[in-house]
C-alpha cells in the first residue's frame, strides 16, 4: 500500500488519515453554493479549515452535484484562478488540490501553484488530463463516476457493483501509469451514478478496495445518500456525516473529504485512540 504522496516536493503520509476540507467557489453547489462570495471570505474559509487541522484544501469552481449546471472551461478557469493565486500568496505551506475534470484548467491551477488534482472523471472526460498530470508530476485523485454531471443520475445499472469499480479503478491506474503517475488515490464516487442502496453497498465494502494498493480517499459529507435517507437537508446531515465518517476509517479510509473539518478531524482522532487499543487474539 503507498502510504506517501509527493506535494510539490514534500511528502504527505497517510500513516494515519487527514482531512481534505472543502472550498467551493460555485454558486450552485449543493450546501454551500454561493455562501462564499469574496476573495475576503474565501481566504477567511480557508484559514480556518486550516486552522482546525486540514492537511489538504480542496478547490472547486464546477459544481458536480446531479443536473448541476454546465460551466464553460473560460469561466471555470476565471472563477478558480484568482483564487487559487490568493490562497497560494496567503498561504505558501497550504496543500491545495483542484477539483476538476479539464486538462487546460488543470494546468492553469497547477501554474497558479496548485499542488494535487481531484478527477471526479479519472481522465475519461479529458483526453488531455492523464498527460498533464504526469507532465506536472503531480498527485492525482481518481473518482468512480459514469457519463457526467449532467448524466450520471441515470446510469446507475451494475450487475456487481464493486467487483466492477474494481475493474475500473484497475483500468484507469494502468492509464495514469502509462503517463507516469504514481502518486495516486483512489474517490469511490459516493453519490455518483450509484443509488443510495449502491452507495451504501459501496461503504460497506470499503475495504475490498485496498487490493489496488493505493489511499481511499471517502467523500461522503453532507450528501444526500445521508439527508435523503433520514428525510432531512443536506443543513442538518452533519451527524450522519459524522457517522458515515467513522465507517470509512474502520474499513480503512485514509483521506476525508469534508465541509466540517473540526468534526472530522474529532473523528480521525477518537478512531485512532480507540483501535490502538485492538487486541489480536
Amino acid at each position: 500500500m503507498r502510504t506517501t504522496i509527493n506535494c510539490k516536493g514534500k511528502l504527505m503520509s497517510f500513516d494515519e488519515p487527514k482531512v481534505m476540507g472543502i472550498l467551493n467557489i460555485t454558486p450552485d453547489s449543493f450546501f454551500d453554493g454561493g455562501k462564499y462570495k469574496s476573495d475576503a471570505d474565501f481566504l477567511n474559509q480557508t484559514e480556518k479549515m486550516l486552522t482546525e487541522g486540514a492537511a489538504i484544501i480542496d478547490v472547486g469552481a464546477y459544481s458536480s452535484r446531479p443536473d448541476a449546471v454546465f460551466v464553460s472551461e473560460q469561466e471555470e478557469i476565471e472563477r478558480l484562478i484568482p483564487i487559487v493565486s490568493a490562497i497560494t500568496q496567503r498561504f505558501p505551506e497550504a496543500v491545495l488540490s483542484i477539483d476538476t475534470f479539464r486538462a487546460q484548467v488543470a494546468q492553469a491551477a497547477i501554474d497558479a501553484g496548485a499542488a494535487i488534482i481531484n478527477d471526479i472523471a479519472a481522465g475519461l472526460l479529458d483526453d488531455n488530463m492523464l498527460a498533464v498530470v504526469g507532465k506536472n508530476k503531480v498527485p492525482y485523485i481518481m473518482m468512480h463516476m459514469r457519463g457526467n454531471p449532467q448524466t450520471m443520475k441515470d446510469l446507475h445499472q451494475y450487475e456487481d457493483i464493486t467487483k466492477e469499480m474494481i475493474q475500473y479503478f484497475s483500468e484507469r491506474i494502468a492509464a495514469a501509469h502509462a503517463h507516469q503517475i504514481t502518486d495516486i488515490i483512489i474517490d469511490p464516487g459516493f453519490g455518483f451514478s450509484k443509488t443510495t442502496d449502491q452507495n451504501y453497498e459501496v461503504l460497506n465494502n470499503l475495504d475490498v478496495f485496498h487490493i489496488l494498493e493505493y489511499p481511499i480517499l471517502s467523500a461522503l459529507s453532507r450528501k444526500s445518500m445521508i439527508y435523503k435517507f433520514l428525510g432531512t437537508k443536506p443543513a442538518e446531515a452533519l451527524n450522519g456525516t459524522t457517522v458515515l465518517h467513522t465507517i470509512s476509517l474502520l474499513k480503512g479510509a485514509k483521506l476525508l473529504r469534508a465541509h466540517d473539518v473540526k468534526e472530522a478531524v474529532e473523528c480521525i482522532k477518537l478512531v485512532n485512540q480507540t483501535i490502538k487499543h485492538e487486541t489480536i487474539l
